[in-house]
């Protein structure tokens, strides 16, 4: 027996999971998803100082790993259950593998899908699954709709295909830990994925930790919705009582009891990224490498930034799990990521009614880099000042401290607007 299966023997038996699991699982579908690349990325090794390198799953056929959990629990079905028929609870990459699996295996499923759901997850959901896929839009988080699947779980036999919580789905997502084992030279010292329900580092941290036992293995969770970090703090699956829903592919308000049991006997550590921060990261891979990537699928290139100088020098694998990102939500995107930068700013500005009050914030405010990206105004004929609405975008973020001052010599009668407040969030 070779030192390389000794290690696997030594490490295989997790309460939930088994090395032989995900080997079962890369077999069963090695005829259905991609071995994705994992490439070496250039830019951010150079800018951390170590070997960084990239899973895309945002190259699998459903852009997402969802595609490997979904059908490895559902090919196992025994005949009278995929006669039932099956159901699932996705906020959108979890339905499409589920989908696929549907027509794959032409067994009849419902999928339940938040209201808010971006258009084009849903319609990639009805394309995968085609006839053999039913969806149905209800509530406004995962969790809503995954009170809805259980319901009708119970009420019409069909079997609940889980995106996260059960060991068949946990050893699907498995295989992207085998194929990063597969295609890496040498050794990966962290690897980093991210966490919504933890299906995804519980299999691919079980899998790599049987290869290298002292690989460093680290989730990352949206700062909004930190289900999991909270759980395994207190040591015990807690429920959140409110989450941010915009890095939808890992916005749960409860994580999986038995992925939390797999990842705290793993001893993963988990951190949290601004949404602000994920989209910084969305905009700069797309801007320089052309990669396309959902929210979720970044978190762990985010967390580069707060690893920094614990990951210089070595070896490190990020997991993009998924690249399912509307276009439309791309304005949402750039105006998070510059409020994140403190490169945006936005003020309620009351001018005089009298003409050149408009030049004089041109000319004696607005530095040479300083950009107005708003500009709401209303005349009041029966007043001495109106107030404008006025959007500005800095070249970088230390200019603000001198466009304020600017503002006070001039004698303009202002008032920020907090990003967090009710104003800006009625009028952006």
């Amino acid at each position: 027996m070779s030192k390389k299966q000794k290690l696997k023997e030594q490490n295989s038996q997790l309460k939930f999971l088994t090395v032989a699991m995900v080997e079962e699982a890369a077999e069963r579908l090695a005829a259905v998803v991609e071995a994705t690349p994992l490439q070496r990325h250039a830019r951010l090794s150079e800018r951390y100082g170590a070997e960084v390198y990239v899973k895309r799953e945002d190259l699998q056929v459903v852009r997402s790993f969802k595609i490997r959990g979904a059908f490895n629990k559902m090919v196992g079905l025994a005949d009278d259950e995929k006669k039932a028929g099956v159901v699932c609870a996705s906020a959108g990459n979890h339905a499409q593998g589920v989908a696929m699996s549907c027509a794959l295996l032409q067994v009849q499923g419902v999928i339940f899908m938040p209201e808010l759901t971006s258009r084009q997850k849903v319609n990639k959901v009805r394309e995968f699954g085609g006839e053999y896929a039913e969806i149905r839009l209800l509530g406004t988080t995962f969790d809503d709709a995954y009170a809805a699947a259980r319901a009708y779980e119970a009420e019409s036999g069909a079997v609940f295909v889980h995106p996260f919580d059960d060991p068949l789905v946990m050893a699907g997502q498995g295989t992207v830990g085998k194929e990063i084992v597969d295609q890496l030279e040498g050794r990966a010292d962290v690897v980093i994925s991210s966490i919504g329900g933890g299906g995804l580092l519980s299999g691919v941290g079980s899998y790599v930790r049987s290869v290298w036992p002292d690989v460093q293995l680290v989730g990352v969770e949206p700062e909004g919705a930190p289900a999991m970090k909270r759980s395994l703090d207190v040591g015990e699956v807690v429920t959140l009582e409110t989450i941010d829903t915009f890095v939808d592919g890992a916005a749960v308000r409860r994580a999986g009891e038995q992925t939390m049991e797999v990842l705290e006997e793993l001893g993963v550590s988990v951190e949290l990224i601004a949404e602000g921060q994920a989209c910084m990261s969305m905009i700069e891979l797309y801007q320089s490498e052309g990669i396309v990537v959902e929210p979720a699928g970044v978190l762990p290139v985010s967390v580069l930034e707060i690893l920094k100088e614990e990951i210089r020098g070595k070896t490190v694998v990020c997991v993009i799990s998924g690249g399912n990102n509307d276009l439309l939500r791309y304005p949402d995107i750039l105006e998070r990521s510059l409020l994140y930068q403190g490169r945006k700013h936005y003020f309620m500005i009351k001018f005089a009614q009298k003409p050149g009050e408009l030049r004089k914030l041109l000319n004696e405010v607005l530095g040479p880099g300083d950009d107005i990206v708003r500009f709401e105004y209303v005349k009041k004929t029966n007043a001495e000042r109106g107030p404008a609405f006025v959007g500005l975008e800095l070249e970088k973020a230390a200019d603000l401290t001198g466009l304020l001052e600017r503002m006070d010599e001039s004698g303009i009668d202002y008032e920020k607007v907090n990003a967090e407040g009710m104003l800006y969030r009625y009028l952006v």
